[in-house]
C-alpha cells in the first residue's frame, strides 16, 4: 500500500475510534430528517416557501456540526497528543493532512447524500399540495457537498488553530456570523452574507429566506464554488504552518 493509501486507512481508524467524533457524525446524520417530519406534522411551512426547503430547513444545524466534525479530527490529535504518534507512522505531514481531508470529506458526503434525500422524501410525502416543489435535483447533491465544504473549513480551523473549542468557534462563526451581522452593512448585506457556507447551502435548498437582497444573486452552484475555494485556501494555509512547526 502507498503513502496515501496507508494514511487513509491509518485516519479512518482513528476517526472511527473517536466517541465524540463518531457521535457528532451520527447526530449529523440524523437531523435533517426528524427535522422534515416536524415542519409538515406542524404546517409551520411559509406558503412562499417550497417543499425542498421546508423539507431541509435542519441542513443549517446539520452542516454545523459537519464543521464540528472536520475541527475535532485534527485539533483532536492534538488534545489527546497522540499527533507525534500519527507523524511517527506518515512522516510526511501534507501527506497527513490530505488523508484527513478526504476522509472528512467522503464520509460527510456519503452520509449526507441518503439523509437529506430522506429528509426531502419525509416533507415530499408529509406536506400538503399547493407548494412549490422545488428542483431537488441536482441541488441534493451540491447540498451534499456543503456538508463537505464545511468539514474541510473546520479541517483547516483545528490545523490552524490546534485547540477544539477554539477551532469550533472559528468555524462556526465562519458559518453563522456573515448572515447574523450582514443587515448591519445596509446595502452591503448581500455581499457580506452571500459569502458564507449557509448562504450557499439556502440558495441550494432554493428556501424563500435566500432572497437576492439578504444572499446575494450569485448562483447556488458559484456560491458553492466561492466556498469551496477558500475552503481550499484555508487547507493549503494550514498545511504550510503544519510543515513549518512542532507536533
Amino acid at each position: 500500500m502507498n503513502g496515501f493509501g496507508a494514511a487513509l486507512v491509518y485516519e479512518w481508524i482513528k476517526f472511527r475510534s473517536v466517541r465524540s467524533t463518531v457521535w457528532t457524525t451520527a447526530v449529523m446524520a440524523v437531523l435533517p430528517v426528524p427535522g422534515a417530519a416536524f415542519v409538515a406534522a406542524t404546517g409551520s411551512l411559509q406558503p412562499d416557501d417550497t417543499v425542498l426547503g421546508g423539507s431541509l430547513t435542519l441542513t443549517v444545524p446539520a452542516m454545523m456540526l459537519a464543521a464540528v466534525v472536520g475541527a475535532l479530527v485534527m485539533s483532536g490529535e492534538y488534545t489527546h497528543g497522540t499527533l507525534r504518534t500519527t507523524f511517527a507512522a506518515v512522516p510526511r505531514r501534507g501527506t497527513v493532512l490530505a488523508a484527513k481531508a478526504v476522509l472528512v470529506a467522503g464520509v460527510l458526503y456519503v452520509l449526507a447524500l441518503p439523509s437529506v434525500t430522506c429528509a426531502y422524501l419525509v416533507g415530499d410525502a408529509m406536506l400538503e399540495e399547493g407548494y412549490a416543489q422545488g428542483e431537488p435535483m441536482p441541488a441534493l447533491l451540491g447540498v451534499a457537498a456543503a456538508f463537505s465544504v464545511a468539514g474541510l473549513l473546520g479541517l483547516a480551523a483545528g490545523t490552524l488553530l490546534r485547540h477544539a473549542a477554539g477551532a469550533v468557534t472559528t468555524v462556526l462563526a465562519v458559518l453563522l456570523l456573515p448572515a447574523l451581522f450582514g443587515p448591519l452593512f445596509g446595502d452591503a448585506q448581500r455581499w457580506v452574507a452571500g459569502m458564507s457556507p449557509t448562504a450557499a447551502l439556502e440558495k441550494l435548498i432554493q428556501t424563500s429566506d435566500a432572497t437576492a437582497e439578504t444572499v446575494g444573486s450569485l448562483g447556488a452552484w458559484p456560491s458553492l464554488l466561492l466556498v469551496t475555494g477558500y475552503a481550499a485556501v484555508a487547507l493549503t494555509a494550514a498545511a504550510g504552518l503544519l510543515r513549518r512547526r512542532d507536533a
